[in-house]
C-alpha cells in the first residue's frame, strides 16, 4: 500500500506493537523527587552532588530502567567523558596497579574509559589512535613515548589532551607521568656489581622499555669491565614460559652466570622454575633479578628480589592531570612532568 501524504514513516505496521518511549531524565527526577539538572549531576558529575541525593537518583535509574544518552550530552557540552587508555598487554599485571588507580579516579569524577592493546607496537598504537580519535576522547593515555610520527602528528593535530605514561622523555607529546628506564638500568647493574658478582646474564622480552633497561644495565656493566654479557631478548609477551626458555638457552649454550637479569618478575619467576627443574640453589649457584614487584613477587621460593614502581601513583598522577586539564586549557598551567621513580627490593633471590 502505498504511503498516503503526509503520514509518519514510523507509524507500526499491522501485527505489530509500537515501541514504549524510553525513560527520560525528567522521568527519573520525578521518582527521585530531584530536579532534572540534580539527575544530570548524579550521572555526569558525581563529585559536585552528595551521596544522599546520588543514591536516590541511582535507585530511580533502576526503577525506570533510564539508559543515559550519552552522545547527546557530549554534544550539548562538546566533551564526550569518555578517556581512552592504551596498554600493551594485559597479560600479566604490571600495568594494573596504574589502571585501577586511574580508572577508579576518572569514575569517581563521572567519566568513562576505553582500554585498548598496542601489543608493544607502535604501528598498532598508531591504528588504534586513528579509531580513537574518530570518538572524540577527552583524554588519551598512552604507555611509554615511542611513537610512530603519523601518530604524533595526529595527536598534536586532534587538540585532546595526552599523557605518556611509564616513562620519561625530552620531547613529550604533552604531559608526562613516568620514571627512567635507563636510570632503572644503571641502578640495577650498580646494585649487584656492589653485592660482587661477576658473571651476568639478561633474560627479557623485545618490548621498547625493557630493551632501553637491558641497553642501560650492560653499558654501566661494561663501564665496569663486563664485556659481552650474554643476553636473550624473547617474543612478548612476558610469560613463565620465556623465562624457563632463556635460561634453558643460557645453560644449553654453556654460559654459566652467578645472576640473571630479568625484564619483568614474571620472567624472573620463570627463571625460578627452571633453576629448580635443573637442581640449581637459588641464591647460591644462580641468583635471580626482576622487575615490577609483582604481588606474588615476595611469596615466590625464595622471595624475589625486583624493582619496586609505584604504578598506583602513576595511576592517580595521570588522572589528577588529565581532570586539571579538562577544567584548564592547555598554557594555563606549568606542563606536567612527574618522575614518579623507583626502588631497588633486596630479596633472598639475590
Amino acid at each position: 500500500m502505498a504511503k498516503k501524504s503526509g503520514e509518519s514513516s514510523s507509524t507500526p505496521q499491522p501485527g505489530t506493537a509500537p515501541r514504549p518511549p524510553s525513560p527520560t531524565l525528567i522521568d527519573v527526577a520525578k521518582v527521585a523527587g530531584v530536579s532534572p539538572i540534580t539527575v544530570s549531576r548524579a550521572l555526569h558529575r558525581p563529585e559536585v552532588v552528595s551521596k544522599a541525593a546520588r543514591e536516590k537518583v541511582l535507585a530511580a535509574v533502576r526503577e525506570v530502567g533510564y539508559v543515559s544518552n550519552m552522545l547527546a550530552g557530549s554534544l550539548a557540552s562538546n566533551r564526550s567523558r569518555l578517556v581512552a587508555i592504551l596498554l600493551p598487554t594485559i597479560a600479566n599485571s604490571i600495568f594494573a596497579d596504574t589502571v585501577q588507580a586511574l580508572m577508579d579516579r576518572l569514575t569517581a569524577a563521572g567519566y568513562q574509559t576505553l582500554l585498548g592493546l598496542t601489543g608493544y607496537s607502535a604501528d598498532q598504537e598508531e591504528k588504534l589512535i586513528e579509531a580513537l580519535l574518530g570518538r572524540r576522547p577527552d583524554g588519551i593515555v598512552l604507555t611509554g613515548t615511542l611513537h610512530t610520527e603519523a601518530s604524533r602528528q595526529r595527536l598534536a593535530q586532534s587538540g585532546i589532551p595526552v599523557v605518556e605514561s611509564w616513562d620519561l622523555s625530552d620531547d613529550p607529546l604533552d604531559m608526562l607521568v613516568g620514571f627512567s628506564h635507563e636510570a632503572v638500568g644503571e641502578a640495577i647493574a650498580r646494585h649487584l656489581l656492589g653485592k660482587g658478582y661477576q658473571h651476568f646474564a639478561v633474560v627479557g622480552i623485545g618490548d621498547p622499555r625493557g630493551i632501553r633497561r637491558c641497553d642501560s644495565l650492560l653499558a654501566e656493566l661494561a663501564r665496569h669491565g663486563h664485556q659481552d654479557v650474554p643476553t636473550r631478548l624473547l617474543t612478548p609477551p612476558a610469560t613463565l614460559e620465556v623465562g624457563r626458555t632463556g635460561l634453558c638457552q643460557l645453560l644449553d649454550e654453556g654460559h654459566q652466570p652467578d645472576v640473571v637479569v630479568c625484564s619483568s618478575d614474571t620472567i624472573a619467576q620463570g627463571v625460578l622454575a627452571e633453576a629448580a627443574s635443573r637442581g640449581l640453589r637459588v641464591p647460591t649457584d644462580l641468583a635471580v633479578m626482576g622487575f615490577g614487584d609483582l604481588s606474588s613477587a615476595a611469596q615466590v621460593h625464595p622471595p624475589l628480589s625486583t624493582v619496586r614502581v609505584d604504578g598506583t601513583r602513576i595511576g592517580e598522577q595521570i588522572a589528577k592531570a588529565l581532570l586539571e586539564r579538562f577544567n584548564y586549557p592547555a598554557g594555563s598551567a606549568d606542563p606536567v612532568r612527574i618522575d614518579t621513580g623507583f626502588s631497588l627490593i633486596d630479596r633472598q633471590s639475590t
